[in-house]
């Protein structure tokens, strides 16, 4: 699957099942609050603060299917077609970034 199809199956969902897209802001409200259950889940799964027992069986897969669910809304409703801007944020990323990890000190 690639971005062009998934943003058509959203597309496809939305008017089959959600009646319609919400509001661009309510969207943005909405994929934070996603954003927001990730990070819940990477600070106690992963990171220092101890994880509690209602947090142990959440998905983080699922949660991250629900931020780019999300996502793919706001490019459907803004009129990105999110495939193009990926594929040219990844030239860029390979044309100006191609060498500076490799040379940051940091990471070896």
């Amino acid at each position: 699957m690639n971005l062009k199809n998934a943003q058509l199956d959203v597309d496809t969902w939305i008017k089959e099942h959600g009646v319609r897209y919400f509001n661009e802001l309510t969207n943005m409200a909405q994929l934070t609050e996603e954003v927001g259950e990730v990070a819940r889940i990477i600070a106690r799964r992963y990171g220092e603060q101890s994880e509690k027992e209602s947090d142990k069986n959440k998905d983080l897969g699922e949660e991250l299917a629900d931020v780019v669910f999300v996502v793919l809304c706001l490019a459907n409703q803004t009129g990105i077609d999110l495939q193009a801007a990926f594929d040219k944020k990844m030239d860029l990323k390979s044309l100006r970034d191609k060498d500076r990890h490799k040379n940051n000190e940091k990471l070896k």
